[in-house]
Protein backbone atom coordinates (compact mmCIF):
# COMPACT_ATOMS: atom_id res chain seq x y z
CA UNK A 1 0.00 0.00 0.00
CA UNK A 2 1.42 3.25 -1.13
CA UNK A 3 1.44 5.66 1.61
CA UNK A 4 1.75 10.07 0.38
CA UNK A 5 4.60 12.02 1.76
CA UNK A 6 1.94 13.80 4.06
CA UNK A 7 1.03 10.39 5.52
CA UNK A 8 4.42 9.46 6.08
CA UNK A 9 5.09 13.09 8.35
CA UNK A 10 2.06 11.91 10.19
CA UNK A 11 2.78 8.97 10.93
CA UNK A 12 6.44 9.80 12.27
CA UNK A 13 5.16 12.94 13.96
CA UNK A 14 2.31 10.41 15.61
CA UNK A 15 4.69 7.69 16.50
CA UNK A 16 7.85 9.60 17.74
CA UNK A 17 5.89 12.55 19.21
CA UNK A 18 7.54 15.14 17.19
CA UNK A 19 4.27 17.34 17.09
CA UNK A 20 6.70 20.71 17.60
CA UNK A 21 7.36 19.50 13.69
CA UNK A 22 3.35 20.45 12.50
CA UNK A 23 4.24 24.56 12.54
CA UNK A 24 6.99 24.39 10.54
CA UNK A 25 5.11 22.42 7.88
CA UNK A 26 2.11 23.87 7.95
CA UNK A 27 3.95 27.29 7.46
CA UNK A 28 6.41 25.66 4.89
CA UNK A 29 2.96 24.54 2.79
CA UNK A 30 1.41 28.36 3.12
CA UNK A 31 5.08 29.72 1.73
CA UNK A 32 4.71 27.17 -0.99
CA UNK A 33 0.70 27.73 -1.84
CA UNK A 34 1.60 31.70 -2.22
CA UNK A 35 4.72 31.37 -4.29
CA UNK A 36 2.63 29.11 -6.59
CA UNK A 37 -0.16 31.75 -6.39
CA UNK A 38 2.11 34.74 -7.05
CA UNK A 39 3.71 33.14 -9.90
CA UNK A 40 0.53 32.64 -11.45
CA UNK A 41 -0.95 35.85 -10.91
CA UNK A 42 -1.47 39.39 -11.93
CA UNK A 43 -0.72 40.22 -7.94
CA UNK A 44 2.80 39.49 -8.53
CA UNK A 45 3.99 42.30 -7.70
CA UNK A 46 2.40 43.10 -4.96
CA UNK A 47 2.87 39.90 -2.94
CA UNK A 48 6.89 39.94 -4.14
CA UNK A 49 6.49 43.16 -2.01
CA UNK A 50 6.26 41.42 0.71
CA UNK A 51 9.99 39.39 0.82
Amino acid sequence: MAKTLFGDLWDFMKINKKWWLLPILIMLLLVGVLIVFAHSSALSPFVYALF
